[in-house]
């Protein structure tokens, strides 16, 4: 089975991760889209990261309605900060009957030379990009194991939920209803 993989802090998880789901399993031969959710990306400073459990939670809950999302915890067992390499490494070690295709956005392809192993990962995995913005995603859109997707834009993040949080003010719409529940309740 193919597996797109989302790596994210999903800090918290928000509408607009969901429909780059759907969007992956609609335009593609994708059959399952993991949510791999990242207690730490090496890219990204932690100190405004809510708990790991509490955002796989969010994951979860997420997608409860969704059978062809899974959230995946596997970082959760490896050493910190979280490299897709090794988290790579391990799920083909792991569950050798997928083949797994990574899903990111085009800002992060543009930066895709800071990433580890980044010429290895390109060797043995597709990459699936969501195109965002005017961001082009530079020299790594050229390459033949990457695939530009363009699909409907939703210009959230989750700096602005937690921004909106922090400022008492609501989030409904922009994160599913058990995850504003859940924001609530932190």
């Amino acid at each position: 089975m193919r597996v797109g993989l989302l790596f994210g802090s999903f800090n918290p998880i928000h509408v607009g991760h969901l429909i780059i789901g759907q969007f992956i399993l609609n335009q593609t031969d994708v059959e399952e889209v993991w949510y791999v959710v990242s207690p730490q990306n090496p890219l990204k400073s932690g100190v405004d990261l809510y708990d790991e459990q509490d955002r796989l939670k969010m994951v979860q809950e997420s997608i409860v309605d969704q059978p062809k999302f899974k959230a995946c915890d596997i970082e959760f067992e490896l050493p910190r900060p979280s490299y897709t390499f090794n988290t790579l490494q391990v799920l083909v070690e792991k569950y050798p009957e997928h083949e797994f295709v990574i899903i990111m956005g085009a800002d992060n392809l543009q930066h895709f030379d800071k990433w580890k192993e980044h010429e290895q990962i390109l060797l043995e995995h597709e990459i699936f990009v969501y195109h965002r913005d005017a961001t082009p995603g530079g020299d790594f859109a050229k390459n033949q194991k990457v695939r530009i997707l363009k699909g409907p834009m939703l210009n959230i993040s989750s700096t602005l939920i937690r921004s909106y949080k922090r400022m008492k003010k609501s989030v409904k719409y922009m994160v599913p209803p058990p995850v504003e529940k859940y924001l609530d309740n932190l």
